[in-house]
């Protein structure tokens, strides 16, 4: 595992304590939950969605983190839709998102939009499929799907009156020199239209992580396994700074312990200030200088990619 590419410097933002209830513009406050999962996954929807709403209450969202880049392979215009696969392969992953105020005692943000994207088995991104994941890999074509290359593993979803997003996607992959992640975004005041969301800002900009032993587990399995190379673990990622849940660290429960290919239900609470605006683009995105191995073909030389992004994030 790959310890070369550690620049903390450039794009972390560390946690924060808040004080006096106060929340700081585009900040964000994250908690994990822990529930215990039978090897049959019995545990219903409703259980875990209780669990994680009264961890983020027991915690008081008091635990804020800034916003962080929303990297080089982002693409406006997302679906509203809760699987996002497209026929993807990997593992499966169920994501499940509670999204409450942090400026009103974690009451829910009914209406907030959360976006998420992420790269696929290989580390490749729908949009980007030209640019190189690092290591080696075979070119992004050759899953064998038929998934769109510009809409793949993108989506939006809604918050009802319960304030969770549930998304249906695969476990990512990775690529050089970053760890495995999904990006994410939390939007409010606008609408679904024509099936994406429209107008509106976005309150908070951000990534959610991996435990690495799950992770290194998931990529020993086909199709990640032909996915060779340097995986940056946690403790060497330039973005994840060790702040567990309050830095975007999934909660991760398999569906069936003794067998990881039948996927993972993914957990976090996610509480906003809806008066906030944060975008996570441009100089004060956390941007920062590409290190010399990032990937070749990255943006701008990708379709529809920004020429200032770092190909890093």
């Amino acid at each position: 595992m790959t310890g070369n590419h550690k620049d903390k410097s450039i794009t972390r933002r560390r946690a924060l304590a808040v004080t006096g209830g106060t929340v700081a513009a585009g900040g964000l406050a994250v908690a994990g939950y822990r529930a215990a999962f039978a090897d049959t996954a019995t545990t219903t929807a409703e259980e875990a969605t209780t669990a994680s709403a009264s961890a983020s209450e027991s915690s008081g969202c008091m635990t804020l983190m800034s916003s962080v880049t929303e990297g080089p392979y982002y693409l406006d215009g997302a679906l509203v839709r809760k699987d996002i696969t497209e026929g993807k392969s990997g593992v499966p992953l169920t994501l499940r998102l509670t999204v409450v105020d942090a400026t009103d005692g974690c009451t829910p943000v009914k209406g907030a939009a959360v976006e998420i994207w992420h790269c696929d088995a290989w580390g490749y991104y729908s949009g980007y499929t030209t640019a190189n994941p690092g290591g080696s890999a075979p070119a992004e074509s050759e899953d064998g799907s038929t998934a769109d290359d510009d809409t793949y593993l993108r989506g939006y979803q809604i918050a009802g009156a319960n304030r969770v997003v549930k998304f249906e996607t695969i476990f990512p992959g990775w690529y050089t020199p970053r760890t495995c992640h999904i990006h994410l975004k939390v939007h409010t005041g606008g609408q679904k239209e024509d099936g994406t969301y429209e107008g509106g800002k976005v309150n908070y900009t951000g990534q959610l992580f991996f435990d690495d032993t799950i992770a290194e587990e998931i990529f020993t399995l086909e199709p990640y396994s032909k996915h060779s190379g340097s995986y940056t673990t946690l403790d060497d990622d330039m973005v994840y700074d060790g702040g567990g849940a309050s830095s975007g660290l999934l909660t991760l429960a398999a569906v069936h312990k003794k067998d990881p290919s039948k996927g993972y239900k993914g957990f976090l609470t996610v509480a906003v200030d809806p008066d906030a605006e944060n975008t996570g683009a441009g100089s004060g995105g956390g941007r920062g200088t590409p290190p010399g191995d990032a990937p070749s073909g990255a943006p701008g030389d990708a379709p529809g990619g920004t020429p200032s992004a770092s190909a890093s994030s």
